[in-house]
Protein backbone atom coordinates (compact mmCIF):
# COMPACT_ATOMS: atom_id res chain seq x y z
CA UNK A 1 0.00 0.00 0.00
CA UNK A 2 1.38 3.18 -1.04
CA UNK A 3 2.00 6.13 1.53
CA UNK A 4 -1.04 9.07 1.13
CA UNK A 5 0.24 12.34 0.48
CA UNK A 6 -1.21 15.37 2.30
CA UNK A 7 -2.16 17.39 -0.39
CA UNK A 8 -2.88 20.30 1.99
CA UNK A 9 0.78 21.02 2.78
CA UNK A 10 2.20 20.82 -1.08
CA UNK A 11 4.38 23.46 -1.53
CA UNK A 12 1.89 26.40 -3.70
CA UNK A 13 4.14 27.91 -6.71
CA UNK A 14 1.20 30.72 -7.89
CA UNK A 15 3.00 33.04 -5.39
CA UNK A 16 -0.41 34.41 -4.16
CA UNK A 17 -0.63 35.01 -0.43
CA UNK A 18 -4.57 34.31 0.92
CA UNK A 19 -5.15 37.07 2.82
CA UNK A 20 -8.37 35.29 4.97
CA UNK A 21 -9.07 31.51 5.01
CA UNK A 22 -10.43 29.57 7.57
CA UNK A 23 -14.64 28.28 8.53
CA UNK A 24 -17.16 30.58 8.62
CA UNK A 25 -21.11 30.12 10.00
CA UNK A 26 -20.21 28.50 13.14
CA UNK A 27 -22.83 28.10 15.85
CA UNK A 28 -21.23 28.07 19.26
CA UNK A 29 -21.98 28.38 22.95
CA UNK A 30 -20.41 31.59 24.26
CA UNK A 31 -20.51 33.77 27.56
CA UNK A 32 -20.32 37.91 27.22
CA UNK A 33 -20.48 40.75 30.04
CA UNK A 34 -23.74 41.27 30.86
CA UNK A 35 -23.71 44.95 32.89
CA UNK A 36 -26.81 43.66 35.51
CA UNK A 37 -26.23 40.07 35.97
CA UNK A 38 -22.39 39.84 35.32
CA UNK A 39 -22.38 37.37 32.71
CA UNK A 40 -24.96 35.90 29.92
CA UNK A 41 -24.81 32.57 28.24
CA UNK A 42 -25.84 32.75 24.34
CA UNK A 43 -25.35 31.05 21.49
CA UNK A 44 -22.95 32.80 18.81
CA UNK A 45 -22.45 32.45 14.97
CA UNK A 46 -18.66 32.36 14.35
CA UNK A 47 -16.10 33.46 11.54
CA UNK A 48 -12.45 32.76 12.20
CA UNK A 49 -9.93 32.92 9.39
CA UNK A 50 -6.06 33.33 8.91
CA UNK A 51 -3.85 34.59 6.33
CA UNK A 52 -2.04 31.81 4.49
CA UNK A 53 1.45 32.22 3.20
CA UNK A 54 2.14 31.92 -1.09
CA UNK A 55 3.87 28.70 -0.76
CA UNK A 56 1.12 27.05 1.23
CA UNK A 57 -1.12 25.18 -0.72
CA UNK A 58 -3.84 24.99 2.22
CA UNK A 59 -4.47 25.61 5.90
CA UNK A 60 -5.44 22.90 8.52
CA UNK A 61 -9.84 23.93 9.10
CA UNK A 62 -9.69 21.58 11.70
CA UNK A 63 -7.18 23.13 14.17
CA UNK A 64 -9.68 26.47 14.23
CA UNK A 65 -11.78 24.31 16.36
CA UNK A 66 -9.65 22.68 18.31
CA UNK A 67 -8.05 26.51 19.64
CA UNK A 68 -11.58 27.04 19.97
CA UNK A 69 -12.67 24.04 22.39
CA UNK A 70 -9.93 25.42 25.20
CA UNK A 71 -12.25 28.36 25.33
CA UNK A 72 -15.40 26.86 25.59
CA UNK A 73 -15.96 27.59 29.37
CA UNK A 74 -14.73 30.81 29.71
CA UNK A 75 -15.63 34.25 28.85
CA UNK A 76 -15.31 34.41 25.16
CA UNK A 77 -14.58 38.46 24.44
CA UNK A 78 -12.31 38.97 27.57
CA UNK A 79 -10.47 36.29 26.19
CA UNK A 80 -9.95 37.31 22.44
CA UNK A 81 -6.28 38.30 22.59
CA UNK A 82 -5.11 34.91 23.87
CA UNK A 83 -7.19 32.70 22.12
CA UNK A 84 -5.74 34.71 18.23
CA UNK A 85 -2.62 34.65 19.63
CA UNK A 86 -3.22 30.62 20.00
CA UNK A 87 -4.88 30.72 16.18
CA UNK A 88 -1.95 32.32 14.69
CA UNK A 89 0.83 30.02 16.71
CA UNK A 90 -1.54 26.81 16.06
CA UNK A 91 -1.63 27.22 11.76
CA UNK A 92 1.68 28.60 11.50
CA UNK A 93 0.05 32.11 10.70
CA UNK A 94 0.89 36.07 10.77
CA UNK A 95 -2.40 37.31 11.58
CA UNK A 96 -5.52 35.78 12.58
CA UNK A 97 -9.24 37.27 12.39
CA UNK A 98 -12.86 36.18 14.33
CA UNK A 99 -16.16 37.58 14.00
CA UNK A 100 -18.84 36.92 16.24
CA UNK A 101 -22.17 38.11 16.42
CA UNK A 102 -25.17 36.76 18.86
CA UNK A 103 -28.61 37.89 20.26
CA UNK A 104 -28.59 39.63 23.23
CA UNK A 105 -30.83 39.67 25.97
CA UNK A 106 -31.71 43.08 28.43
CA UNK A 107 -34.97 43.38 30.83
CA UNK A 108 -37.16 45.57 29.18
CA UNK A 109 -39.77 47.91 31.79
CA UNK A 110 -43.18 48.54 29.92
CA UNK A 111 -43.42 52.48 30.16
CA UNK A 112 -46.85 52.55 32.43
CA UNK A 113 -47.68 49.09 32.97
CA UNK A 114 -44.15 48.39 34.00
CA UNK A 115 -44.17 44.52 32.73
CA UNK A 116 -41.06 43.37 32.09
CA UNK A 117 -40.08 41.12 29.31
CA UNK A 118 -36.55 40.01 27.27
CA UNK A 119 -36.25 41.87 24.14
CA UNK A 120 -32.91 40.27 21.99
CA UNK A 121 -30.90 42.73 20.30
CA UNK A 122 -28.14 41.65 17.51
CA UNK A 123 -25.12 42.39 18.66
CA UNK A 124 -21.21 41.96 16.96
CA UNK A 125 -17.34 41.60 18.18
CA UNK A 126 -14.55 42.00 15.44
CA UNK A 127 -11.37 40.76 16.64
CA UNK A 128 -7.68 40.53 14.68
CA UNK A 129 -4.41 40.14 15.63
CA UNK A 130 -1.31 40.45 13.59
CA UNK A 131 1.30 42.94 15.32
CA UNK A 132 -1.20 44.22 17.72
CA UNK A 133 -4.78 43.06 18.93
CA UNK A 134 -7.27 44.98 17.35
CA UNK A 135 -11.27 45.28 18.29
CA UNK A 136 -14.50 46.54 17.31
CA UNK A 137 -17.71 46.28 19.00
CA UNK A 138 -21.02 46.51 17.45
CA UNK A 139 -25.06 46.68 18.33
CA UNK A 140 -28.36 46.78 15.91
CA UNK A 141 -30.74 48.06 17.57
CA UNK A 142 -34.72 48.05 16.86
CA UNK A 143 -36.61 51.60 17.08
CA UNK A 144 -39.61 53.49 15.97
CA UNK A 145 -39.18 56.93 13.86
CA UNK A 146 -42.48 59.30 13.38
CA UNK A 147 -41.66 61.00 9.78
CA UNK A 148 -41.33 64.75 10.86
CA UNK A 149 -42.84 65.41 7.51
CA UNK A 150 -46.33 63.24 7.61
CA UNK A 151 -46.60 64.85 11.30
CA UNK A 152 -46.38 68.61 9.47
CA UNK A 153 -48.40 68.15 6.76
CA UNK A 154 -51.17 66.13 8.00
CA UNK A 155 -54.51 67.16 9.53
CA UNK A 156 -54.18 64.07 11.96
CA UNK A 157 -51.68 61.63 12.78
CA UNK A 158 -48.38 60.98 10.92
CA UNK A 159 -46.79 57.38 10.03
CA UNK A 160 -44.02 55.85 11.51
CA UNK A 161 -41.72 52.75 11.01
CA UNK A 162 -39.63 50.08 12.37
CA UNK A 163 -35.83 51.44 12.52
CA UNK A 164 -32.82 49.50 12.65
CA UNK A 165 -29.89 51.19 13.92
CA UNK A 166 -26.41 50.15 13.61
CA UNK A 167 -23.54 51.23 15.88
CA UNK A 168 -19.74 49.75 15.52
CA UNK A 169 -17.22 51.15 17.49
CA UNK A 170 -13.72 50.77 18.69
CA UNK A 171 -13.08 51.83 22.32
CA UNK A 172 -10.10 52.90 24.64
CA UNK A 173 -11.82 52.50 27.81
CA UNK A 174 -14.28 49.58 28.26
CA UNK A 175 -18.10 50.68 27.13
CA UNK A 176 -21.10 48.34 28.12
CA UNK A 177 -23.19 46.95 25.35
CA UNK A 178 -26.12 48.26 26.67
CA UNK A 179 -24.32 52.13 26.87
CA UNK A 180 -24.40 51.81 23.04
CA UNK A 181 -27.85 50.75 23.16
CA UNK A 182 -29.13 53.36 25.17
CA UNK A 183 -27.50 55.73 23.43
CA UNK A 184 -29.45 54.95 19.93
CA UNK A 185 -32.55 54.43 21.79
CA UNK A 186 -32.62 57.39 23.37
CA UNK A 187 -32.03 59.24 20.15
CA UNK A 188 -34.94 57.24 17.98
CA UNK A 189 -38.54 59.00 18.37
CA UNK A 190 -39.55 55.96 20.64
CA UNK A 191 -37.85 52.88 21.69
CA UNK A 192 -39.50 49.43 21.07
CA UNK A 193 -40.77 47.04 23.85
CA UNK A 194 -41.38 43.46 23.55
CA UNK A 195 -44.83 43.75 25.69
CA UNK A 196 -47.23 46.00 25.91
CA UNK A 197 -50.49 46.55 27.05
CA UNK A 198 -53.19 49.16 26.26
CA UNK A 199 -51.58 51.47 28.52
CA UNK A 200 -48.31 51.32 27.05
CA UNK A 201 -49.30 51.36 23.51
CA UNK A 202 -50.88 54.54 24.36
CA UNK A 203 -47.91 56.05 25.54
CA UNK A 204 -45.33 54.97 23.20
CA UNK A 205 -47.92 56.22 20.03
CA UNK A 206 -47.86 59.51 21.83
CA UNK A 207 -44.05 59.37 22.72
CA UNK A 208 -43.25 59.01 18.77
CA UNK A 209 -45.57 61.51 17.80
CA UNK A 210 -43.51 63.96 20.21
CA UNK A 211 -40.89 63.11 18.89
CA UNK A 212 -40.62 63.26 15.16
CA UNK A 213 -37.02 61.89 13.56
CA UNK A 214 -35.94 61.03 10.15
CA UNK A 215 -32.90 58.81 9.66
CA UNK A 216 -30.46 61.88 9.18
CA UNK A 217 -31.97 62.86 12.48
CA UNK A 218 -30.41 59.89 14.16
CA UNK A 219 -27.48 59.57 12.82
CA UNK A 220 -26.36 62.96 13.54
CA UNK A 221 -27.94 62.85 17.29
CA UNK A 222 -25.71 59.29 17.94
CA UNK A 223 -23.02 61.33 15.92
CA UNK A 224 -22.82 64.09 18.40
CA UNK A 225 -22.87 61.94 21.65
CA UNK A 226 -20.22 59.03 20.41
CA UNK A 227 -17.68 62.18 19.38
CA UNK A 228 -18.06 63.62 22.95
CA UNK A 229 -17.18 60.22 24.35
CA UNK A 230 -13.35 60.51 25.21
CA UNK A 231 -13.68 56.32 25.26
CA UNK A 232 -13.85 55.79 21.73
CA UNK A 233 -11.64 55.80 18.89
CA UNK A 234 -13.74 55.19 15.47
CA UNK A 235 -17.53 54.81 15.30
CA UNK A 236 -19.78 53.89 12.38
CA UNK A 237 -23.98 54.81 12.69
CA UNK A 238 -26.67 53.13 10.03
CA UNK A 239 -30.27 54.13 10.20
CA UNK A 240 -32.67 52.16 7.59
CA UNK A 241 -36.35 52.81 7.93
CA UNK A 242 -38.40 50.26 6.78
CA UNK A 243 -41.04 52.54 5.33
CA UNK A 244 -45.00 52.17 5.94
CA UNK A 245 -46.10 53.93 2.93
CA UNK A 246 -43.25 53.43 0.36
CA UNK A 247 -41.45 50.45 -1.47
CA UNK A 248 -37.94 51.63 -0.58
CA UNK A 249 -36.22 51.98 2.51
CA UNK A 250 -34.70 55.22 4.24
CA UNK A 251 -31.01 54.85 4.89
CA UNK A 252 -28.36 57.21 6.31
CA UNK A 253 -24.68 56.54 7.70
CA UNK A 254 -21.84 58.58 9.29
CA UNK A 255 -18.15 57.17 10.05
CA UNK A 256 -15.73 59.13 11.89
CA UNK A 257 -12.65 59.13 13.79
CA UNK A 258 -11.69 60.68 16.32
CA UNK A 259 -8.61 61.84 17.97
CA UNK A 260 -8.35 59.27 20.66
CA UNK A 261 -5.67 56.64 19.95
CA UNK A 262 -6.73 53.08 19.97
CA UNK A 263 -5.17 50.29 21.58
CA UNK A 264 -5.48 47.41 23.68
CA UNK A 265 -8.47 47.81 26.64
CA UNK A 266 -8.65 45.27 29.94
CA UNK A 267 -12.41 45.31 30.60
CA UNK A 268 -13.28 47.06 33.94
CA UNK A 269 -14.13 44.85 36.95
Amino acid sequence: MKDKIDIQNLEDKRNVTIDKVGIKNLRYPIIVDDKVNGSQNTVADLDMFVELPHQHRGTHMSRFLEVLNHYHKENFINSLPEFLKDLKKALNADASYVSISFPYFIKKTAPVSKIESLLSYNCFFEASMSDEFQMKIGVEVPVTTLCPCSKEISDYGAHSQRSYVVVKLSYIEFIWLEEIIEIVEDSASCEVYPLLKRVDEKYVTEKAYDNPTFVEDIVRDITVKLQQDKRIGWFKVESENLESIHKHNAYACVERKTNNPVGIVERKS
